[in-house]
């Protein structure tokens, strides 16, 4: 199979809430716009993709209507701290404040207006321990 392109589908009964929250504190833009499906795209990379889906729309099959659980979206990012500041001045909610981590990553923790969270991430050299982990051509620098 090749891909040609993914990118993670919220579900939620929050479309439009969801949405805006990703364009003002993520820079997403949208490419398409409907009042039970948004598709998100990063302003700074097209490439980078969500998009945002009513949770009991009768495309999704009945067994599988309803919200998200269990959900963390992952963004690296070259200036972590900024967007720190940024989420901080926000005042969204700050689940694990920003800090290093042994194993190769300075992040932090938000979520959206579903509970959804999100890791703000720049990789870092990981510890000596953690380096040994990892495979040669995949060290964080």
């Amino acid at each position: 199979m090749k891909c040609t392109q993914y990118y993670p589908v919220i579900m939620t009964d929050k479309v439009a809430e969801t949405a805006e929250f990703y364009k003002s504190h993520f820079n997403f833009t949208s490419a398409f716009e409907s009042d039970w499906y948004v598709h998100l795209q990063s302003a700074v990379d097209p490439s980078v993709n969500i998009a945002i889906l009513q949770g009991d729309h009768e495309t999704v099959p009945p067994s599988a209507r309803g919200k998200v659980s269990g959900l963390i979206l992952n963004f690296e990012v070259e200036d972590v701290d900024a967007v720190f500041n940024n989420v901080t001045e926000s005042r969204l909610p700050i689940l694990l404040a920003i800090k290093d981590e042994e194993f190769g990553q300075r992040h932090f923790i938000t979520q959206d207006p579903n509970g959804v969270l999100i890791d703000v991430i720049k990789p870092i050299p990981p510890s000596e321990e953690f380096f040994k982990q990892y495979r040669e051509d995949a060290v964080p620098s």
